[in-house]
């Protein structure tokens, strides 16, 4: 996660605030359709932040591991990675 750190931890922090915005809503007793609207918008920037982290994996840890002639047991581990984040 080296190359695009930055951008995913600024990711992370809007997605921080989205949750508490989430979690005052939900103590301030708002609309359900408005608490599921917002609780969308951050399951979305999640999966986002997901896909970047599955790209930077498949930029440079997976093609360093081809590099090195050990991709293999590198393709598996993000194979059931991506199974466990994307196929619940």
């Amino acid at each position: 996660m080296a190359h695009d750190r930055q951008a995913i931890l600024q990711r992370m922090a809007r997605l921080e605030g989205q949750m508490r915005g989430i979690r005052q809503m939900l103590e301030s007793d708002r609309d359900c359709p408005e608490i599921l609207v917002q609780m969308s918008a951050a399951r979305a920037a999640l999966d986002q932040v997901a896909r970047l982290v599955f790209e930077d994996h498949l930029d440079h840890c997976l093609l360093d591991a081809v590099r090195e002639g050990d991709a293999e047991p590198r393709l598996a581990e993000i194979k059931a990675a991506f199974a466990r984040y994307f196929l619940p």
